[in-house]
């Protein structure tokens, strides 16, 4: 009976899986869908670095136009489905919690997509803006960029995702210094690994070759690893309060008694 009750309850959770899936697939695809009818606008502020330069974007393709626009819409309708994919997966793993770390895992959960979203709009309004404009200035006078449309909007999105995902690198540290398993003389002993890191994840993830690009991600990326420096050693700090607390009151008492 026990191993019935067993079997059900794997069956259960590779439903509630599944489940997981098949919402995340279709919320991301309605929203594709609505993100397509504003691909127009999407473009513009994609292409907003390029047409301030006075350059022109082309197209090679009779399909190309409209498979970029296809694209676009799903990268945005992945932005805009990322909460419900977030509620999704908090839904599938919160029954498994206790009372107490269901509350800090909502949060998690909150603070990651503020995290995901806020690491795209930095990469594309502080970094790369910048870095489109800087990189075309090397063409100097005798040379005109022919710009693909497709090429154009990969290399967009090839560059602003792993900002998402590198600007949540605070938010685990944290959770790894609460739960005491990264420290902040850790970090601070392995500086100078962790520089040689951020230059080699910024080489794999820049979707272009050259070394410039690649300082203009590992930058930011750097910076970040010292904000998660920064994070570990107030938490560090905060628990190292708590303990010194708690020992005083367990002195006291053994003192009453």
């Amino acid at each position: 009976m026990s191993k019935k009750t067993d079997e059900m309850s794997v069956m259960e959770h590779l439903e509630d899986l599944r489940r997981v899936l098949i919402v995340s697939i279709i919320s991301t695809i309605v929203l594709a869908v609505a993100a397509y009818f504003f691909s127009d606008q999407i473009l513009a502020t994609l292409m907003e670095p390029l047409t301030k330069l006075g350059q022109k974007v082309f197209f090679t393709g009779v399909t190309e136009a409209i498979f970029v626009k296809i694209k676009l819409s799903f990268f945005a309708g992945f932005l805009a489905a990322l909460p419900i994919i977030l509620w999704q997966v908090w839904s599938f793993i919160i029954p498994a919690l206790k009372k107490n770390e269901r509350f800090a895992f909502t949060f998690f959960v909150l603070i990651s997509f503020l995290c995901f979203i806020g690491g795209v709009a930095f990469g594309f309004f502080g970094v790369y803006r910048y870095g489109v404009t800087f990189l075309l200035q090397f063409a100097g006078p005798t040379l005109a960029p022919m710009l693909t449309i497709d090429k154009y909007i990969s290399f967009t999105i090839s560059f602003l995702l792993p900002f998402g995902i590198v600007f949540e690198f605070p938010l685990i540290s944290y959770f790894l210094a609460k739960l005491e398993i990264v420290s902040y003389a850790f970090f601070a002993r392995n500086r100078r690994y962790a520089i040689l890191a951020v230059v080699v994840i910024a080489a794999v993830i820049t979707p272009t070759p050259d070394i410039i690009t690649c300082l203009i991600v590992s930058g930011p990326m750097y910076l970040l690893f010292e904000a998660s420096v920064l994070v570990v050693r107030i938490v560090e700090r905060g628990i190292a309060r708590r303990k010194r607390r708690e020992q005083e009151a367990e002195m006291a008492n053994a003192q009453t008694l």
